[in-house]
C-alpha cells in the first residue's frame, strides 16, 4: 500500500541538486546512519497507530494521499529547506510558487491575479475575509449554515460581525433568505461554498452572482474542497453553471492538499483584483536586500512558509495540467462516478435514506427507524461493524430537515448519518467490495 519503488529516485535527484553547489568548498562531516535508523524505526512503529488513510477501504474523512511526483519532489527540495517569504530564502521556489498561482487562476478562468500558497484553507479564508473586511468597511459577512465553521471563527479574529444564512432542503444556501437579509443593508460579504464540507453540496454561486450585481456587496468563493472540480465535465448542468461562476468572484480559496494530490499543508487563496496588494504593503529591510522583484511575503499575512510546497505542487502540475478532460480531471472524474454509484446503490436499498445526489464525491446516508434518537444510536454500531469489516466511513451529525422524504419522528434535532468522502480515483473500482462490506456491517441491525 506504500510506494516503496520511487525512492531510489531521490538518490539521482540528490546528485542533481548537488550541481548547484559544485563551485563552493567541500564541507566535511559523515551521517551516523544507525541512529537515524534506530529512531526511524521507533517513529515508524509509533505511525502503525492510524487508520489506513491510502487504501481505497478508507472512505471516511477527507485525507488523500499525495502523489508520488508531490512526496518526492517535496521530499528534494528538503534538502534546500527554501523559505519562500523572500526571494532572498526561495530564490528557484518562489518562481515555481508564481508560475502555480497563475496556473490555479487559469483553471477558474482569471489572468493578471493575485495570490499565493498559504499553509490551508483555515489561513486562506483568513486572509480572503481580512482584505474583504478592509473594502467593505467592517460590515456583516454572511455565509450557510453548511460553511464551514472557520469563517465564523474568523470573523470573531477580525472583529467582524457574522451571520449564517438559512439552507434549503438540498442543503445550498437559501437564496431568498439571503435576499432577505441583503435588504437590510448591512452585509459586505458573500461567503459562497463550492463544496461543503459535511455534505459536499455548492452554493448556488449563478443566483449569487446576481444578486451581487443588485446589491454591491463582496462575493468570496470558498472552494478549498471542492474547487478542482471546476476540471470535470459530467458535473450536473446546476452545479456545472455555478462552477462557471467562479470567474465573477471577487477571491477564491482552494486546497491542493486536498484533491490536488498535495501534501499538508498546502492552501491558496486567489484574488481577481491585484491591486490589493496595497493592504499587504510593510517594510522589512532584513529580507530583500538581493531583488526589487515582487516578494511572496509582501502579498502574504504568513511571514516564513514552506518552499518545499511550492516545489512539491509544481512538480504536480507539470505532471498533471490543470486541464478539462486531461488526466488528472479524468481521475476526478472517476472519484465523482464512485459517490453516484454508491449513491444509487443506497437509494434503492429500502434500509437507507440516503442525503440529496452528490454534486461532487460526497455521500451522506443513514438508516430507516422510528425517530432520529433511535437511527442516531443505531448508526453507530453500524459505523462500528464497518470498521471490524476493514471499512473505515465519517459520522455526520446532519439537521433532520436536509433528509428528504424522512418519516421518522423528530424528537430532536439533528441526527447522526454515515459520511463518505470517495475522494481517491480508486474507489470506483472498490466500490462492490465497499458495498459487500457495508452490507455485512448491517447484520449488527437485522
Amino acid at each position: 500500500m506504500l510506494d516503496r519503488d520511487s525512492l531510489a529516485l531521490l538518490s539521482d535527484v540528490a546528485a542533481t541538486m548537488e550541481a548547484m553547489f559544485a563551485h563552493m568548498p567541500d564541507v566535511p562531516g559523515d551521517v551516523d546512519i544507525e541512529p537515524l535508523r534506530s529512531v526511524l524505526m521507533r517513529t515508524a512503529e509509533r505511525m502503525q497507530d492510524n487508520y489506513p488513510y491510502p487504501h481505497p477501504l478508507y472512505a471516511g474523512q477527507m485525507l488523500k494521499p499525495p502523489h508520488p511526483i508531490a512526496r518526492l519532489a517535496y521530499t528534494m527540495a528538503l534538502w534546500v529547506n527554501p523559505n519562500n517569504h523572500a526571494l532572498d530564502g526561495g530564490k528557484a521556489s518562489s518562481r515555481m510558487e508564481l508560475e502555480c498561482i497563475r496556473e490555479l487562476g487559469a483553471m477558474f478562468g482569471w489572468a493578471g491575479h493575485l495570490g499565493h500558497l498559504c499553509g490551508g484553507g483555515t489561513v486562506a479564508n483568513l486572509e480572503a475575509l481580512w482584505i474583504a473586511n478592509s473594502l467593505s468597511n467592517r460590515r456583516k459577512v454572511v455565509a450557510s449554515e453548511q460553511a464551514h465553521y472557520t469563517h465564523q471563527r474568523i470573523c470573531g479574529v477580525l472583529g467582524v460581525p457574522f451571520e449564517a444564512v438559512p439552507c434549503a432542503a438540498d442543503g445550498r444556501m437559501d437564496v431568498r433568505a439571503l435576499e432577505r437579509m441583503l435588504e437590510a443593508g448591512d452585509v459586505g460579504t458573500v461567503v459562497a461554498t463550492m463544496g461543503t464540507t459535511a455534505l459536499g453540496v455548492v452554493d448556488p454561486l449563478r443566483d449569487i452572482v446576481a444578486l451581487r450585481d443588485r446589491y454591491g456587496f463582496r462575493l468570496h468563493a470558498d472552494a478549498a474542497y471542492g474547487g478542482y472540480f471546476t476540471l470535470v465535465d459530467d458535473l450536473n448542468p446546476t452545479t456545472r453553471d455555478d462552477f462557471d461562476h467562479l470567474r465573477h468572484v471577487d477571491s477564491i480559496v482552494v486546497d491542493p492538499h486536498k484533491h490536488g494530490l498535495q501534501p499538508y499543508g498546502c492552501g491558496c487563496v486567489l484574488f481577481r483584483d491585484p491591486s490589493v496588494a496595497r493592504f499587504y504593503k510593510h517594510d522589512s529591510p532584513y529580507t530583500y536586500f538581493t531583488s526589487y522583484d515582487l516578494h511572496l511575503g509582501e502579498i502574504s499575512l504568513e511571514c516564513s512558509r514552506p518552499g518545499a510546497s511550492a516545489v512539491a505542487l509544481w512538480a504536480t502540475q507539470q505532471m498533471f495540467p490543470l486541464v478539462r478532460g486531461d488526466e488528472f480531471a479524468r481521475q476526478l472524474t472517476k472519484s465523482r462516478r464512485a459517490a453516484l454509484a454508491l449513491y444509487a446503490r443506497l437509494k434503492d436499498d429500502a434500509r437507507f435514506v440516503v442525503m440529496t445526489e452528490p454534486q461532487l464525491d460526497i455521500v451522506v446516508w443513514t438508516l430507516a427507524g422510528s425517530s432520529a434518537s433511535e437511527i442516531s444510536a443505531t448508526i453507530r454500531r453500524v459505523f462500528d461493524a464497518c470498521a471490524e469489516q476493514h471499512l473505515f466511513l465519517a459520522l455526520a451529525e446532519v439537521a433532520c430537515s436536509l433528509l428528504p422524504n424522512s418519516a421518522f419522528a423528530f424528537d430532536q434535532p439533528t441526527i447522526t448519518c454515515l459520511r463518505s468522502c470517495l475522494m481517491k480515483p480508486e474507489h470506483l473500482d472498490w466500490l462492490d467490495d465497499i458495498w459487500k462490506r457495508l452490507d455485512r456491517a448491517m447484520s449488527v441491525v437485522e
